[in-house]
């Protein structure tokens, strides 16, 4: 499906009027307010569970088109959580998984 400039410009806007939107209402309505206790608790969660919301799928999918897992990708981010998790501190871990990840091509 092909778009013309003016359709995709379109959709640039709206999606930026809709991003500026949903964080305007959370930081610009609520931000000088202090939020209850139990919502605080939940956005504590957040990056847990956001970052490997965007990371699995590059592990599993390394393609656009969702073709064979990428050993290497998986043993480095193998490599990641078990050293975050072991030594916990999720720093290490990266360096752990980043080091496994430019390892691994010579190992195989």
């Amino acid at each position: 499906m092909t778009y013309s400039d003016s359709q995709i410009w379109t959709i640039i806007v709206v999606m930026a009027v809709a991003t500026y939107l949903v964080r305007f209402s959370f930081l610009g309505l609520v931000g000088d307010r202090k939020m209850p206790d139990w919502v605080l608790r939940h956005l504590r969660y957040t990056p847990v569970a956001v970052i490997p919301g965007l990371i699995a799928p590059l592990v599993v999918w390394p393609d656009a088109t969702g073709g064979d897992t990428d050993p290497v990708r998986l043993v480095a981010a193998l490599v990641t959580v078990a050293v975050a998790w072991w030594r916990g501190n999720m720093l290490r871990g990266a360096f752990a998984g980043a080091a496994s990840f430019a390892a691994m091509p010579w190992l195989t």
